[in-house]
């Protein structure tokens, strides 16, 4: 799908401000709100807008550690990336789960409230997926830049 400049605007303000109301976005985009309200159908049909909705800070919930973890998987069963996603699914502190090409297989993203909490997580919960033939743990320790924008 092709995007033109105006869809380009509203798409730059919404990510820069998504918890403006309709009415707004349109004024800070330039459109009217008919406008708007088209280009976003048009937008959420192709593709282009897959979801709305809220965006929750773990960090203010309590969880103060967050873990990437690499795996490689022995691929001698041939359902290992099936049963170690489906098990990976079922720990609720996982946020994504990511498959690669490559010498990293999968990588989990789990958060844990503090060190105690992910020393459980990770020997009760992570080290038991089936299939593991090799992990790698990466503790975040800050986030320089995180945006779900693209250079619109």
């Amino acid at each position: 799908m092709q995007i033109d400049d105006t869809d380009r605007r509203i798409l730059r303000n919404w990510l820069a401000e998504p918890g403006l109301d309709r009415a707004a976005l349109a004024e800070r985009a330039g459109v009217t709100p008919a406008t708007l309200w088209r280009r976003l159908d048009r937008l959420r049909t192709a593709g282009v807008i897959r979801s709305e909705g809220a965006v929750i800070d773990w960090r203010a919930l309590g969880y103060a550690v967050e873990v990437s973890l690499r795996f490689t998987l022995d691929k001698t069963n041939p359902r290992a990336f099936d049963e170690f996603i489906a098990a990976a699914r079922q720990v609720p502190e996982v946020l994504a789960i990511e498959t690669f090409l490559g010498r990293v297989d999968v990588r989990l993203n789990v958060i844990a409230r503090d060190m105690g909490h992910w020393t459980g997580i990770y020997r009760d919960r992570i080290l038991t997926l089936p299939h593991i033939a090799e992990v790698e743990a990466l503790m975040l320790v800050a986030t320089i830049k995180e945006t779900g924008g693209l250079p619109l």
